[in-house]
């Protein structure tokens, strides 16, 4: 936990690019979700594949984007690599857009 407080989420005014950060985060991560609870029961369960095949695809697509992305914004707002990491690795457990989110709003609600 003495990790989350040294990588502060928070956004502040949320400039034009961190608000893509945070919209591709949680376009991505309700991609993630969707493969994880629709398209791998309707493969498994149902013998459908074809969704997993497509919304698999997408999902590889806006992961990449969203890792090129905080790349390009850690640098340009010199982020901590503690942030970094935490905010991808959050990106890679399902529901971690969530997190993110609600991290921001409450770091924000304490201003």
């Amino acid at each position: 936990m003495h990790c989350l407080h040294e990588a502060n989420i928070d956004f502040g005014d949320m400039p034009a690019s961190l608000n893509r950060v945070r919209i591709l985060g949680i376009v991505e991560g309700s991609s993630f979700l969707i493969l994880l609870f629709l398209a791998m029961p309707l493969k498994y369960i149902y013998g459908i594949p074809i969704f997993v095949r497509y919304i698999g695809m997408l999902h590889g697509l806006l992961f990449i984007l969203y890792v090129v992305l905080l790349f390009q914004e850690k640098d340009r707002w010199d982020w901590s690599w503690a942030k970094f990491v935490l905010l991808f690795l959050l990106s890679n457990l399902p529901f971690g857009f969530i997190f993110v989110e609600w991290k921001r709003l409450y770091e924000n609600n304490l201003k």
